[in-house]
């Protein structure tokens, strides 16, 4: 080179400059003492004066201040969260981290977030390695804050950085600052790559002083805006993305539809909250993740991609070594440890969310055994399920405790395997099928259920509901059908025998509620929901009418909050809609009892007739079936409840309700 001056070789100069910058026992930049100038900070920039107008003498100036550690804990993420797990720092000792950059992965029993840096600075010390479980609170790192915070520092920590510096003290500090990044990927790089990187011409200008945005940052007229998986009710932890109706690069106005979500409670769409354009998709479609977890992101106005594009070229010219910091933090992570039936991940790198942990943890699976078939090989829900769909057809040794045997048990094989050499179609079952097929299951195997019928006479609701229909659906504006007089019978049974509004818990309590709210058994053409008429006890006739019409309409229609689809104490089902006289209905868990309403058909009765004596007549009969829970209820309580809602059915006391005459109710 002609001079070997930093101005014809400023790579080559950073890369001297950062040789000979001395270092801790983990390779981490330390102060020394620069003869006619200021101490080094720990992130290796000098301190400078506290005031621009000080004087140049010798040494330290009064003004400058040793940097603050600022400790970075473990969040309060709900009330019934206690302790959280780490699952992956996003990074290392000795990295630079700016304000509300994510830092850290972690998960917990119930949601796996990001947690941003309080400040910004240097990451000086991880004290809680990833896999690592620590209570709420837990000190987890420490991060050597910059002088740039000036709301939270002294005013003197303020000036140690003059926004009106020569240009020359810019440049020296800007290459102080790249000269540790080139340190560092020229320590793990290959001597080919050095040498390479040593030969590689200078950067431009721009690229050098400021470093490109990242990808999805502000651009245009507007900024970045992440949609998140919305809270789709009190129970609902997590969902699937079951089909993304816009794709990466597509503009989207606000309130457009922009993805599908599926729960174990409700498919639904999810719109934009803004117009723009989607510039990243961070979550593939049939992928689980929790509630608050990031699914994308939109930049405003056209801005989002624009943006993008821009900084592709600006990006290009950067040298070698700026791309190589990220494999050499990799190779520097301590690998993870093996799980050994806890649910943990089998490997390094391997990320899962808490939902897949607490199912091997209770299934004693091994996830480095599990094939994921998640994005980048990600571990989720339905491989574990398979995995031990696997194991339960293999011949295992014995368990050595009763504990251990009753985690390794197969949730339900298949007791008959299937026939072979017929022609067939296999069709693999939909996210809602499932769910209805383990929550049936799930319920048989959670409560003692028995099912009790009686024969309800229903002439009289029946001659009642033909003389008020005509004039309730003109006045209401909806037909009136047989169902809400069955709830309203329930109803009354159920403050006759309130045991039958309760459930039992884990430690065998039972909660007796005071308010009946009513589950309704809806089908629809994705499968089978019940939605939740709350406080149905409050609702006369014309309410209960109503609020069944309507709920039935926006369930059928994919409209219903999925609120409504939990919170039930009583379920009743209407199979009778499509003509079956005979169910047993499964209970809708952790309810105490469900009722089901057959078809009601004309068949001959034998009747007592007072002038007559026994008579033969043709009368509306309908079945009225209870299953119950005989851990709550007996069978003669059971028999009690029946008796009590034939009792009210056949005595037809709702003409006052419907706006008739009473002697007309009977006719």
């Amino acid at each position: 080179m002609a001079s070997g001056g930093r101005s014809n070789d400023p790579a080559g100069a950073r890369r001297r400059r950062a040789a000979a910058m001395p270092r801790d026992e983990r390779g981490r930049f330390v102060r020394s003492a620069r003869s006619g100038g200021p101490p080094e900070r720990q992130d290796g920039r000098r301190a400078t004066k506290a005031a621009a107008g000080s004087s140049g003498s010798e040494g330290p100036s009064e003004g400058a201040t040793k940097a603050m550690a600022t400790p970075v804990k473990m969040p309060e993420l709900g009330e019934s969260i206690t302790e959280g797990t780490i699952t992956r720092w996003l990074k290392q000792e000795g990295d630079r981290v700016e304000a509300d950059e994510p830092l850290l992965e972690i998960s917990t029993d119930k949601v796996a977030t990001e947690v941003p840096s309080p400040v910004t600075g240097v990451l000086t010390s991880i004290k809680v390695r990833e896999d690592e479980t620590v209570a709420v609170g837990a000190e987890l790192a420490e991060i050597e804050q910059d002088g740039q915070e000036g709301g939270a520092q002294p005013a003197a920590r303020g000036a140690e950085q003059p926004q009106a510096e020569p240009a020359e003290a810019g440049g020296d500090e800007a290459a102080d600052e790249a000269a540790r990044g080139d340190a560092r990927a020229e320590e793990a790089a290959p001597p080919e790559q050095r040498e390479a990187a040593a030969e590689s011409p200078p950067p431009p200008a721009a690229a050098s002083e400021q470093a490109p945005p990242p990808a999805g940052a502000k651009g245009g007229d507007g900024g970045v805006t992440t949609v998140t998986m919305p809270e789709l009710g009190e129970s609902i932890t997590e969902g699937t993305i079951t089909r993304w109706l816009k794709q990466e690069g597509d503009r989207v106005e606000a309130d457009e539809p922009l993805l599908e979500i599926s729960t174990d409670k409700v498919d639904t769409e999810v719109p934009s909250p803004v117009s723009g354009v989607l510039t990243s998709i961070k979550v593939r479609e049939d992928e689980t993740v929790a509630v608050g977890a990031e699914l994308a992101e939109i930049g405003g106005a056209g801005g989002g991609a624009a943006g993008g594009a821009a900084a592709a070229p600006e990006a290009a010219p950067a040298p070698a070594a700026a791309e190589q910091p990220a494999p050499a933090r990799t190779e520097q992570r301590p690998p993870a440890a093996p799980a050994g039936g806890d649910g943990r991940a089998g490997g390094a790198g391997t990320v899962v969310s808490p939902l897949v942990r607490r199912l091997a943890r209770e299934h004693d699976v091994d996830l480095g055994q599990v094939k994921g078939t998640g994005s980048g090989g990600r571990v989720r829900r339905e491989d574990v399920e398979a995995y031990l769909a696997r194991r339960a057809k293999e011949p295992a040794a014995a368990p050595a405790d009763g504990k251990a045997a009753a985690a390794a048990r197969p949730p339900a094989p298949m007791a008959v395997p299937l026939a072979g050499g017929i022609r067939e179609e296999v069709a693999p079952a939909s996210r809602l099928r499932r769910i209805i097929a383990e929550r049936m299951v799930s319920s048989l195997q959670t409560s003692a259920q028995l099912t009790a019928a009686v024969e309800i006479d229903m002439t009289r609701v029946m001659r009642l509901r033909e003389r008020a229909k005509q004039d309730f659906k003109a006045r209401e504006g909806i037909s009136l059908s047989p169902l809400p007089f069955c709830i309203q019978a329930v109803i009354a049974a159920i403050r006759s025998y309130p045991n039958a509004n309760s459930a039992l818990d884990q430690d065998m309590r039972l909660h007796v509620y005071q308010d009946v709210n009513m589950g309704i058994a809806v089908d629809t053409p994705k499968g089978l929901f019940v939605p939740v008429i709350r406080n149905a006890d409050q609702l006369n006739l014309s309410g209960l009418a109503r609020a069944i019409a309507d709920v039935a309409r926006r369930t059928r229609e994919g409209k219903v909050d999925p609120g409504e689809l939990s919170g039930s104490t009583f379920t009743v089902t209407n199979t009778g809609s499509v003509g079956t006289v005979w169910d047993t209905p499964i209970i809708n868990q952790p309810n105490a009892a469900i009722f089901a309403t057959p078809a009601i058909v004309k068949r001959p009765v034998v009747l007592d007739d007072p002038e007559l004596g026994e008579i033969i007549a043709v009368r509306h009969m309908m079945y009225g079936i209870i299953t119950y829970d005989h851990r709550i209820l007996d069978g003669a309580d059971a028999a009690r409840f029946l008796q009590r809602v034939k009792q009210v059915l056949e005595a037809a006391d709702f003409a006052g309700e419907l706006g008739l005459a009473r002697e007309d109710a009977g006719r």
